[in-house]
C-alpha cells in the first residue's frame, strides 16, 4: 500500500518504510548507534530527496534511540553524567550544523556535501573499526596473548576542567566529551545521523569508556541531539516530512527493543566488526552511485 509524503512530494510503499524503520531500530539496539548512517542513504536510494531524507531521519532517530536507551538503562549500562556532558556539546553543534545546512542549500551544494560526507566518513571509520575489531578478536583467540589498553594517553588527556565519571571509571577533562558532542551535533544536522558511527569508536578509543556502557550512553545523547536537529530543521529549513518520520518511527521503536537484547549477548569486538562491515558497504554503494553514468545525461529541474 502506497502512502503519500507531502514534503517529499512522492508516494512510497508503507511496508518498505516500516521495514526500513525496524532495521534501523534493530541496529540502534545492537550497536548503540542512531542508525541514520544507514537510513538516510537508503531513503535517498528509494527516491526521497536528500534534504528531506536528512531532516526526517533525524526525527526517526529520536524514537529508536529512546527505545534502545531505555533497554540499556534497565541493565544499568548508561553513564548519565557522561551523557549530559556530551549532550551540551551536541546541542551547540546542532545549532551551528542547521545553519550550515541552510547555507549550503541556498547555494545549491547541499546534496553534493551530503554524499561526499558519507563516502569519506563511512569509508574511513569503517576501515579503522574493521582493522581494530579484527585485531581484538585475534588477540582473544590467542592463548596467553597480552591485553592492550583501549586507549593511549596523549596530550588531550592533560586538558583542564577534569571531571570524574564514576560509571565509566574515568577521570578526564570535560572538554573531550564536550568537543566530541559538538562535532556529532554538526554531523547530525548536515547528514541526518545520530553520529553513533563516530561516537562509538571515539568513546571507546579516545575517551577510554568500557564497551558495556558505550551503546546506552551514546543512545541517551542521540535522543536529545536528534530532537534538537528535527525542531531546528522544521523551523529554519522546512524539510521535515512528518508522515515519513512517523512511519519510520513506528518500525524503529519495535526494532530497537529486539536489537538491544541481541547486542547484550554479543562480544564487543564482534559488534565492532559487524558495524564496520555495514559502514564500509554503505560507503561503497554511495561511491558507486556518485561515479556511475546516469541513465539520462541531460535533465531539467525547477528550483523553488
Amino acid at each position: 500500500m502506497d502512502i503519500y509524503l507531502p514534503i517529499a512530494e512522492i508516494s512510497l510503499d508503507v511496508t518498505v518504510l516500516l521495514i526500513l524503520g525496524a532495521a534501523v531500530g534493530f541496529l540502534s539496539g545492537v550497536f548503540g548507534v542512531g542508525g541514520g548512517f544507514l537510513l538516510t542513504p537508503l531513503l535517498i536510494f528509494i527516491g526521497v530527496p536528500p534534504t528531506v531524507a536528512v531532516a526526517s531521519s533525524a526525527n526517526q532517530l529520536v524514537g529508536a534511540s529512546v527505545s534502545g536507551a531505555l533497554a540499556h538503562w534497565r541493565r544499568g549500562n548508561v553513564d548519565l553524567k557522561m551523557g549530559l556532558v556530551l549532550l551540551v556539546g551536541g546541542i551547540l553543534g546542532s545549532i551551528l550544523g542547521v545553519w550550515l545546512f541552510g547555507l549550503l542549500r541556498r547555494i545549491g551544494q547541499i546534496e553534493l556535501v551530503i554524499a561526499l560526507s558519507y563516502v569519506v566518513l563511512l569509508g574511513t571509520l569503517g576501515g579503522l573499526m574493521l582493522i581494530e575489531g579484527t585485531r581484538a578478536a585475534l588477540r582473544r583467540r590467542r592463548p596467553g596473548a597480552s591485553r592492550r589498553k583501549l586507549h593511549q594517553h596523549i596530550w588531550v588527556h592533560g586538558l583542564p576542567l577534569k571531571m570524574r565519571f564514576r560509571r565509566s571509571k574515568l577521570y578526564i577533562s570535560a572538554l573531550l566529551p564536550l568537543g566530541l558532542g559538538f562535532f556529532i551535533g554538526i554531523l547530525s544536522a548536515i547528514m541526518g545521523v545520530g553520529g553513533g558511527f563516530v561516537m562509538i569508536p571515539a568513546m571507546i578509543y579516545m575517551l577510554g569508556m568500557p564497551t558495556s556502557v558505550v551503546p546506552g550512553t551514546s543512545l541517551f545523547q542521540i535522543i536529545f541531539v536528534a530532537a534538537s536537529v528535527t525542531i531546528l530543521q522544521a523551523i529554519n529549513n522546512r524539510t521535515v516530512d512528518l508522515v515519513l518520520a512517523l512511519v519510520l518511527l513506528l518500525g524503529g521503536v519495535i526494532g530497537a527493543q529486539i536489537g538491544s537484547r541481541v547486542g547484550s549477548r554479543m562480544r564487543g569486538e564482534y559488534l565492532r566488526i559487524l558495524l564496520a562491515v555495514l559502514v564500509i558497504a554503505m560507503a561503497g554503494k554511495l561511491a558507486i552511485d556518485m561515479t556511475a553514468t546516469p541513465d539520462r545525461l541531460f535533465s531539467t529541474a525547477v528550483v523553488l
